[in-house]
């Protein structure tokens, strides 16, 4: 028996319980197989800056296991098992924008998916269209995304030292890396200062 005929990874009995989680890098402290991901046996999809989104799969409470390629079944379209991943965030996990001291703002969720929220774009659309300016976006760990508006020069720079500073303290790092949204392209993009 193959392993996505077992039980356990059969698509139709996980598929409620798949969330992507946007990396870094390819290791996972939060997740049982976490620590050894390959692109070679992982599905992965390509983010921007360098950032990875893996697929995991939400066993219990507070139990999240990387969902690998021998889990699926053969010819398993994964751009469909992105948008799936999604409707599940978007179903199970909610979210809100919060103020931080320096005059930005933080995604907060769960503890868990805060990072997986720069997968939507209509989030960074409402937010350039209630703010009326391009924004300055980082996710230095998985639980931290910060995002200020981009015409703010001392906002950016208190939201760079806010996310080295969660960054170097996370066991679940992501980048220092910016990005932008800019209300006239309407997408995130690399920052360039």
């Amino acid at each position: 028996m193959r392993k996505y005929e077992e039980n356990r990874y059969i698509l139709d009995n996980i598929k409620e319980h798949i969330y992507p989680w946007v990396r870094g890098e390819l290791a996972c402290a939060r997740a049982l197989n976490g620590k050894n991901i390959t692109e070679k046996d992982t599905p992965i999809v390509s983010f921007i800056n360098g950032l990875k989104i893996i697929f995991v799969i939400k066993r219990g409470e507070d139990v999240y296991e990387v969902l690998k390629d021998n889990m699926l079944p053969p010819g398993c379209d994964v751009e469909a098992l992105y948008f799936t991943a999604c409707e599940n965030l978007v179903r199970d996990v909610e979210f809100v924008i919060a103020n931080t001291w320096y005059g930005g703002f933080a995604i907060l969720a769960d503890g868990r998916h805060e990072a997986s929220w720069l997968c939507f774009k209509h989030i960074w659309q409402v937010c350039v269209d209630k703010l009326k300016d391009d924004l300055v976006i980082m996710a230095p760990t998985i639980e931290t995304v910060l995002f200020v508006p981009a015409s703010n020069e001392a906002a950016v720079a208190k939201l760079i030292e806010h996310g080295k500073q969660a960054y170097e303290q996370s066991k679940d790092r992501i980048s220092t890396g910016l990005m932008l949204f800019t209300k006239d392209r309407k997408e995130l993009t690399a920052y360039e200062d």
